[in-house]
């Protein structure tokens, strides 16, 4: 089960069109390459890897920027795709917590397990996000990408040769490389595809609430749990750190979630039933705040354009109760990378190809997602259940688009 956090995205630029204050003294030239990925977590490190061993050059920039990720979980099946790629044991090796058990009380107040051995693929695992992220930018390097730590992508722009130069800025300041093709990996922001042009269709208003809990005495039990509520559900899982994560769901415009701090999260947690029951043992921070972060289904109206790809979040996000987000995330980055390798040897429909199984992949969550929702009969009426159940949603499909006007754009 995955907890959202902002997904790093390139810094904004100031408010009244200035640029920032930074060195602005040219450097060497502006190195080149075939592909650039903006957006250094699993999907984004998935594409570089695929990329740079089908030999083409590649640079992976992170902008490592943003909150630490934390709560994530990894589906069993992600190990077998870890493995194929020849980086399981380097990726899942110490430092994860294995899930033997996913508990939930959803649909009745009885709380029900299901447990890794009905899995044919073992157990998942509960992930310390962050240095799963490192350990896939590092396969990357290895398999021969370079790697840009702590750099963000600036919108890019074409040249008049017809590829594109793109601007990265970092500790050292600011660079010029010029690259043939974009790989869009910065998350729910889609910050380089919307720029080009595509489309953000956003279904929900789903948004997180999360609060890391101190250590507790008790061993660690290996299990997340799911608990319904009349205005959205409750996630909690034990952290590699012996620390615990409760995170609560709701709608944004629901008074269910008005701002808040720490005092009114924790009583409305201590109102759950068994969320309550694991929580109790962690000491709260009185310091420590709640965190808000985005956790709505969306999804490109085109995962693809002249010159650009996008993967991850970018192309499709779904909703934190599927616990795919870090799979498909894998999933589409390896894809996408594939696609672009067999587009620039001459497979011209691979794309085309690739965005026909993006779009089918989403089809396919949006059934099993209003599925699962209907199971929760309870609060049938309550304006957060009754929006992922009826056909169709009582919010339409909201199109985001980004601006378009700078030099050059092809998408």
């Amino acid at each position: 089960m995955p907890v959202p956090t902002p997904d790093p995205a390139e810094p904004p630029a100031p408010a009244d069109g200035s640029e920032p204050s930074e060195p602005t003294e040219p450097s060497e030239p502006a190195a080149r390459y075939e592909v650039l990925v903006a957006g250094g977590g699993p999907a984004g490190s998935a594409a570089a890897l695929t990329l740079a061993r089908a030999g083409r050059s590649v640079l992976l920039a992170d902008a490592g920027t943003g909150p630490a990720k934390a709560g994530e979980s990894l589906a069993a099946v992600a190990a077998v795709l870890l493995d194929d790629l020849g980086i399981g044991p380097q990726v899942l090796g110490s430092g994860h917590l294995p899930c033997y058990r996913r508990l939930s009380a959803w649909g009745s107040a009885e709380l029900r397990s299901v447990h890794s051995i009905r899995d044919p693929y073992g157990h998942g695992r509960l992930l310390d996000r962050a240095l799963f992220d490192r350990r896939l930018r590092a396969a990357a390097r290895t398999a021969g990408a370079d790697l840009a730590e702590r750099s963000a992508v600036r919108p890019p722009m074409r040249t008049p040769e017809g590829d594109w130069s793109v601007e990265l800025r970092g500790p050292a300041g600011r660079r010029t490389v010029r690259c043939d093709w974009l790989v869009d990996a910065t998350g729910r922001a889609a910050a380089l595809a919307t720029r080009c042009g595509a489309r953000r269709r956003t279904l929900d208003r789903l948004t997180a609430t999360h609060l890391t809990l101190g250590p507790g005495p008790e061993a660690v039990d290996g299990c997340s749990l799911v608990e319904s509520a009349p205005d959205g559900w409750w996630y909690t899982a034990p952290l590699p750190s012996r620390h615990r994560l409760v995170t609560w769901f709701t709608d944004a415009d629901l008074p269910a979630a008005a701002p808040t701090d720490a005092g009114p999260f924790l009583r409305r947690m201590l109102r759950t039933r068994h969320v309550r029951t694991r929580a109790e043992p962690h000491p709260a921070d009185p310091g420590r705040a709640p965190r808000r972060a985005p956790a709505h289904s969306a999804h490109l109206d085109r995962p693809w354009g002249d010159g650009w790809i996008a993967a991850g979040d970018a192309a499709v996000a779904f909703d934190p109760l599927s616990a795919q987000g870090v799979l498909t995330a894998l999933v589409t980055g390896l894809n996408a990378g594939e696609a672009l390798d067999a587009r620039l040897r001459g497979h011209r429909s691979a794309l085309a190809e690739y965005g026909h199984g993006v779009r089918a992949v989403y089809a396919g969550y949006l059934r099993e997602h209003r599925s699962v929702h209907r199971l929760e009969g309870r609060w049938a009426g309550h304006p957060f259940w009754a929006r992922r159940t009826e056909e169709p949603h009582l919010w339409p499909v909201r199109d985001t688009r980004g601006p378009t006007g700078f030099p050059g754009a092809v998408r």
